[in-house]
């Protein structure tokens, strides 16, 4: 056991103000570019202009690399905060969980509808800034403050000037640091995107971005949609024509509604397209380009109102069952939705995770849109045979779901990155859980001999699935075919020449949730490819959970960047690195929220590169084919719900042992 003689109250270290942040910004912010912590100040003046507060927002990209928004708002409150005795624009830009946004359900509520409770916008722009100005014009009075080496504040808050009293606004200035980036500037299509959308979604707000070049002059680009999200999804689908008309609305709970708060609900446009157009949505003006509950809301919403409308129109075949699927499966949509107290999937607001959104999306579509195909009937019908024509070949295809083949050949998944040798015992096969951490994988593998097929979510699990429908799961088809194997059992001899792959490497986060995808990955292989693993070509990766940042040691001991993979092998660092002279507060310690969080170099070093990396073979010993199959019965079989309950709570502390 590590000795923990030297672990005693000056073993903690307390971060303080906005240390946590620079010390882990992948925790609060993207990293690959520093377009996240301007899209917080974006997001500021957009609130005021939700509000109503502002008709314009102005964004300047300078040559080095700063960024200006500006904005005709009320202005930061620059007077002092009651309780904390300091300028109220001092405490948003310096302490996390501090805004005013909290007090929502006040009447007075300056933002009503912002993107969350989070509060520490600002406060991570300047944490992750080489300097930031602000300038305020509020109450007839100019005032300017910076903040700079690390977001402390140079100097007071200064009053430079008058203005009128309906002249007001703020403007901000924002060096991005680049150390705590990828790419050192904003990616201007990325910028352009998110100000477009937010002149699609605030009618009647001009919105400007002006771009520096390098010969002097300013391009300035301006966004005006006057037809609101219609016209923004007919510009997104280009030429493509809608199978019918688009149907645009909009719906709010009023003040007497008993389920919702006043003014929640959402505006939205939508249509069907051949093929899909891809759909955006936004919440309080924030883009989830990672979609969320309020999407699964409008779906939800859409399919109750086609569904009706079919049955009310007698229009569905005998025998044949509509699912969600089948009616939303090209549905293009806009989305813009209002909720009072919205819950994101992390700081970074990709994802909505609020339940409520749900019902409230759902109900607020339902109604007016089935009234609206009732009202236009033949509209109705085109969208009616759309989705039947989904149902009925979804029912055909059920039977039997063979791997898809051109001249009988397979095609390799389009998601697969494939490698260039053409030696099967050199190259390697990395299945990697999620997008994020596959796109640090493409550029951390070596082409050559390292091919990258990410996983979108969680395989399902394969225990009890019939053979023949094995392939209906699109993981599962593109694992086989990016194989070259097909599925067969334990007692079939499988044509194995076909192997693309000698190592076949299972690729997930150091937590609970990746530890779960293992097991449904070695599941799919013990169970459908038992010859892989008999063969010795499957492995699962042994990724780090914290990486350890030792100084140097005068002239001849260089930093040393080492890692741990669970919490015992930290402790012991910690304890070789305090036997060789360090104190403990010296060692830098960060812990790893995912794959994703790594950078290539990182991911490189620990988990794909063969010099450097731990990975784990996986075999079946022959005297225990038994007792493992029973295992995973156990684990995986949908009836042993109440013995695998039993089983945990006999041995959930010895699990490792047991397995």
């Amino acid at each position: 056991m590590a000795s923990t003689t030297n672990y005693d109250e000056s073993s903690f270290r307390v971060l303080k103000g906005l240390e946590p942040v620079r010390e882990r910004p992948g925790m609060y912010t993207r990293t690959d570019s520093p377009a996240h912590i301007i899209q917080e100040v974006i997001d500021n003046a957009a609130d005021e202009a939700l509000a109503g507060s502002a008709k314009k927002i102005q964004v300047t990209a300078h040559r080095d690399g700063a960024i200006t928004v500006a904005d005709d708002g009320r202005g930061i409150p620059v007077g002092l905060h009651p309780e904390e005795g300091v300028p109220v624009v001092v405490l948003a830009y310096t302490r996390l969980h501090a805004g005013g946004k909290f007090n929502k359900r006040e009447g007075n509520s300056a933002y009503a509808f912002s993107g969350g409770l989070h509060g520490v916008g600002v406060a991570v722009t300047n944490a992750l800034s080489l300097s930031i100005e602000v300038e305020i014009k509020r109450d007839g009075k100019v005032h300017r403050i910076v903040f700079a080496n690390g977001g402390e504040r140079i100097g007071p808050l200064e009053e430079i000037g008058t203005c009128g009293q309906r002249n007001t606004g703020t403007t901000v200035k924002v060096w991005p640091d680049p150390k705590y980036f990828d790419v050192p500037k904003v990616p201007m299509n990325e910028l352009e995107r998110l100000l477009r959308s937010k002149a699609v979604l605030l009618p009647g707000v001009a919105v400007q971005l002006d771009v520096e070049q390098a010969d002097g002059s300013v391009s300035s680009k301006q966004w005006h949609y006057p037809g609101g999200l219609a016209q923004y999804l007919s510009e997104l689908a280009g030429d493509q024509e809608p199978v019918a008309p688009l149907f645009t609305g909009e719906k709010y709970a009023a003040s007497d509604d008993e389920a919702f708060a006043s003014g929640e609900g959402a505006a939205w446009t939508f249509g069907w397209f051949d093929p899909a157009v891809p759909a955006e949505s936004y919440v309080n003006l924030i883009p989830t380009v990672a979609g969320g509950t309020h999407e699964s809301g409008l779906r939800a919403g859409v399919f109750e109102a086609v569904k009706s409308f079919i049955e009310h129109h007698a229009l569905l075949p005998r025998g044949l069952k509509l699912q969600q699927d089948d009616a939303c499966s090209r549905l293009s949509f806009v989305l813009s939705a209002r909720l009072l107290d919205p819950q994101f999937q992390g700081q970074v607001k990709e994802k909505l995770n609020s339940r409520e959104a749900v019902k409230l999306v759902s109900g607020m579509v339902r109604d007016p849109f089935e009234i609206w195909l009732n009202n236009h009937v033949e509209a109705g019908k085109a969208i009616a045979e759309l989705a039947i024509r989904a149902a009925t070949a979804r029912q055909k295809n059920a039977k039997k779901v063979e791997k898809k083949k051109t001249s009988g050949v397979a095609v390799l998944p389009g998601k697969l990155s494939d490698c260039e040798s053409e030696d099967i015992d050199q190259n390697e096969l990395f299945l990697v859980e999620g997008d994020s951490a596959g796109g640090s994988a493409k550029l951390a593998r070596n082409k050559e001999t390292q091919a990258i097929l990410p996983l979108r979510g969680k395989v399902m699990n394969a225990w009890e699935i019939d053979p023949d429908r094995l392939y209906a799961n699109n993981e599962i088809h593109d694992i086989a075919v990016a194989l070259g194997v097909d599925a067969h059992g334990p007692n079939d001899t499988p044509d194995l020449s076909g192997l693309r792959y000698g190592k076949v490497v299972i690729m997930s986060d150091a937590d609970v949730d990746g530890a779960h995808i293992q097991t449904l990955l070695l599941t799919l292989f013990f169970r459908h490819f038992p010859k892989l693993i008999e063969a010795g070509h499957i492995y699962v990766a042994q990724p780090p959970l914290y990486r350890v940042d030792v100084p140097a040691q005068g002239k001849k001991r260089p930093a040393r960047r080492l890692y741990a993979l669970d919490d015992g092998e930290l402790t012991a660092i910690r304890d070789r690195m305090i036997q060789e002279g360090f104190k403990p507060e010296a060692l830098e310690i960060g812990r790893f929220k995912g794959l994703g969080e790594m950078n290539p170099e990182q991911l490189r070093e620990t988990t794909m590169d063969p010099a450097t990396r731990r990975v784990l073979p996986v075999h079946v010993r022959a005297d225990a084919l038994d007792d493992t199959l029973r295992m995973f019965t156990l684990l995986m079989g949908k009836g042993e719900a109440s013995n695998r309950r039993a089983w945990m709570e006999a041995k959930g502390d010895t699990v490792d042992a047991d397995l």
